[in-house]
């Protein structure tokens, strides 16, 4: 499982084999290392850029050599990547710094762009409400975000999913506040 710990750790493991790198980071991990959440997830997501060989081939070294973390082989990924095709133009441009250790150097989107892409993943998914509810984006955030939420997937029944889920979403943080 993914923590700050971890991250720490697979930091120096990187320094000693003379490793190093930078990239954006989303998902529960980003949450996580911003301290907008307080729990564990099961991965890091690298949006961009690829993951050079030389840094997978270490990802699998760290998680063999610590079998009491329980680290999934591919636990850092570029599992979300196809979301920059999506997310609007500039989007690199606005991400902002999470993370600087010795190796490694994160950043991630800037507000709305996470939104977007948390958003996505609850629709999507519908397991990421939690996170949503933890980044408390204000009725003006979604109602932005709600046309590009709503283009994302070519069914026709899409974008009434889309605004049931940002529903369900404004009541919990409704009876949150």
């Amino acid at each position: 499982m993914f923590t700050k710990d971890v991250l720490a750790d697979f930091d120096c493991f990187l320094m000693e084999r003379d490793l190093a790198f930078e990239g954006i980071v989303i998902g529960g991990a980003a949450l996580i290392l911003m301290e907008i959440v307080q729990r564990k997830t099961d991965d890091l997501d690298c949006l961009h850029p690829p993951i050079p060989a030389t840094i997978l081939a270490a990802v699998d070294e760290f998680a063999a050599s610590r079998p009491e973390l329980t680290l999934r082989r591919d636990w850092f990924n570029n599992g979300p990547a196809s979301l920059t095709r999506d997310l609007p133009p500039g989007w690199l441009d606005r991400t902002r710094p999470l993370f600087t250790g010795a190796a490694l150097r994160f950043h991630t989107l800037g507000r709305l762009d996470l939104l977007r892409s948390k958003l996505f993943a609850y629709c999507d998914r519908q397991e990421d409400l939690d996170d949503c509810i933890a980044l408390a984006p204000t009725h003006e955030e979604l109602a932005e975000i709600e046309p590009w939420l709503s283009e994302r997937d070519g069914n026709p029944l899409w974008p009434e999913h889309v605004r049931r889920s940002l529903n369900t979403l404004k009541q919990e943080l409704s009876s949150d506040r």
